[in-house]
């Protein structure tokens, strides 16, 4: 596949990563050199140094023999326009752009992006995607990852194995059998830096980070078997009203619960314009590193703190001093890579990475065969994926047994009509069949052709 990405930041990097590591034919462009250097040194791309938008710099890109245009550069209106120009003139067949401001994205424009107009095929916005997955951790903090597939049926979860966690030096293998009614497999951990496939003879250990494909029901079940708060939480304090802490409020107040939501924000005139925009939240303006904004917020009382302002370290300190002060549990925003391995040394609960949420979802996207859904794990060292197996595909009509699957891929749960089915060596997979499966990065490529389209299925 042919793929044009403008934009050679975080996100347009790790991307070109993902891509470039399949064997894709990938060109990256940026005005900045120094961004494009830094690409070119580090990945086997075709860079070109130029702004994305402009039809000579995309035709030199290779725009006009290209099957997809990826625009994440920092601006939106470059990336509509790069789309825009990219259907116009060399008739790209998929265009997706990442669209941060939200005045774009209001329902009522909603014909803006059609064919007709301005004619995107994807749109990412970053603050609503990360968002939705602060939502969702929040749903239950005990998991410091949690991701829906199949429509709801299915999540991942990770979790990570402290010195309380009941089921410490088990094997595996095991757990079935303590367990029988509890549809879960483990299908990966990371354990020092390093993510493997796991097998039924491994024991976890402290220190584990384990992610389980689970029926989305029995999530809180399964954080209680790992000695996990499995409640949902009651109580939020959010540090940081920007669109993202605001987006996550907003969206905790429509849930209907009884969910308490106490926000600090630093500037006074944005704590006063959310304010008016929430309904039944609590907006304090002052500094989330203020021990005394933090107990006026009852943090103490707090089931999670979650800091979601736009600078790094403060989310960390303010997550550190939350916990202090007495949150059950403590969540942060971090933009950069290079802070995550000082998560579990802090004491905090989880963090969200913004870079790797867009790339998911972009991903999902680039993916061939029937791929209905892509989360990245570990900064892009694995993949939970969600296919549907066709007729085409060489895992269906054999025992699981008889199928030959990569190394470093592991079968997570198969869904057919609506019912989930747990993985065994007698199961057949049938065409139509949702199959959620763990890949480590090298692959992922192999996993698509296990369920690529053949060219006789059209």
């Amino acid at each position: 596949m042919k793929i044009v990405i403008c934009g050679a930041g975080q996100v347009g990097f790790g991307i070109a990563e993902a891509l470039s590591r399949e064997q894709n034919d990938v060109t990256v462009i940026d005005r900045s050199a120094d961004l494009v250097k830094a690409i070119s040194d580090r990945l086997d791309v075709q860079t070109v140094v130029g702004h994305g938008a402009h039809p000579e710099v995309l035709k030199q890109a290779g725009c006009d023999s290209a099957d997809m245009i990826i625009g994440v550069t920092l601006y939106d209106e470059v990336n509509m326009v790069a789309c825009q120009v990219a259907h116009s003139i060399f008739d790209v067949p998929t265009k997706i752009a990442r669209i941060r401001a939200q005045a774009y994205l209001d329902k009522q424009w909603g014909d803006l992006f059609s064919r007709d107009h301005s004619p995107i095929d994807v749109i990412i916005s970053p603050e609503i995607e990360v968002g939705n997955t602060v939502v969702t951790r929040l749903a239950l903090p005990g998991a410091f990852e949690m991701v829906s597939f199949v429509d709801d049926k299915i999540a991942l979860v990770g979790i990570n194995c402290d010195a309380n966690c009941p089921i410490l030096d088990t094997p595996i293998k095991q757990l079935t059998d303590l367990f029988p009614d509890l549809s879960t497999v483990i299908v990966g951990l990371e354990r020092n830096g390093k993510l493997i496939v796991v097998n039924g003879q491994q024991t976890l250990i402290e220190g584990d980070n384990v992610y389980l494909i689970a029926d989305h029901s029995q999530v809180s079940r399964l954080l209680g078997i790992f000695g996990k708060n499995s409640e949902q939480t009651r109580h939020v304090v959010i540090a940081g009203g920007g669109n993202i802490g605001l987006y996550v409020a907003k969206k905790l107040e429509q849930l209907g619960r009884s969910v308490k939501v106490k926000i600090i924000e630093n500037h006074n005139q944005r704590a006063e314009f959310i304010a008016d925009e929430l309904s039944n939240s609590l907006v304090l303006n002052g500094s989330a590193l203020d021990g005394e904004i933090l107990r006026e917020a009852g943090t103490m009382k707090a089931d999670t703190f979650v800091s979601l302002t736009n600078n790094d370290q403060v989310n960390m300190l303010a997550s550190v001093m939350a916990k202090k002060e007495g949150a059950k549990s403590a969540a942060c925003l971090l933009s950069s890579d290079k802070y995550t391995s000082l998560i579990p040394a802090l004491g905090i609960d989880a963090y969200i990475n913004p870079k790797s949420t867009t790339i998911s979802r972009i991903l999902q996207y680039v993916r061939r065969g029937r791929i209905r859904g892509v989360h990245s794990i570990m900064n892009g060292a694995g993949e939970i994926i969600e296919a549907e197996a066709l007729n085409t595909s060489p895992l269906i009509n054999k025992a699981l047994r008889e199928v030959e699957l990569p190394d470093g891929v592991r079968l997570g749960m198969i869904v057919r009509n609506g019912k989930m089915i747990m993985p065994n060596g007698d199961l057949v997979i049938n065409a139509g069949d949702r199959v959620v499966v763990f890949a480590i990065a090298s692959a992922v490529k192999q996993v698509e052709q296990l369920f690529r389209v053949s060219i006789d299925f059209f």
